[in-house]
């Protein structure tokens, strides 16, 4: 008996409002960015953002990035670019440590911005926000001790 193989299609989801997509990296932090535009509320998960509002991982940024100095660089590129409360931004984070997200998100968002007005070029590139900081960990060599770089102690006698 041979059985009938059935092909699934997969439907595309109707999108409820127009967004621009930015992607950074920092060290082993991956960032996904999306600038929603529009009046209507975006859900995420059980919460709603509004606009001006920035959630990351589903949760608050204030929450999510905790202290003054973070709650400044997170909104940095959007006060350069006075567009504070133009749009409502989500963003998803996988890897890394709390700085290297928090650069990867800054990246993120200041790529998302150069595609809604290609002029925030000017305004966002003498303040370090479109380079990128490629530094990684560097790996352990066979044959060294327990790091990158230090050698094994050899006998004196």
């Amino acid at each position: 008996m041979e059985s009938k193989k059935t092909k699934v299609t997969k439907t595309a989801k109707k999108k409820n409002s127009l967004y621009y997509e930015g992607v950074g990296r920092r060290k082993s932090a991956s960032c996904r960015v999306r600038l929603h535009i529009g009046t209507k509320a975006i859900i995420v998960g059980e919460n709603t953002v509004a606009r001006g509002e920035i959630y990351v991982n589903g949760k608050p940024v204030k929450e999510y990035f905790t202290g003054d100095v973070n709650a400044v660089l997170c909104r940095k590129p959007f006060s350069i670019t006075n567009s504070q409360d133009r749009f409502s931004v989500t963003a998803h984070i996988i890897g890394g440590g709390n700085r290297a997200q928090l650069g990867a998100f800054t990246l993120a968002v200041s790529k998302a911005l150069l595609k809604v007005d290609d002029s925030y070029r000017g305004l966002l590139k003498p303040y370090g926000l479109l380079t990128t900081d490629s530094r990684v960990r560097e790996r352990r060599k066979a044959g060294l001790a327990q790091s990158a770089r230090k050698e094994k102690q050899s006998p004196k006698r």
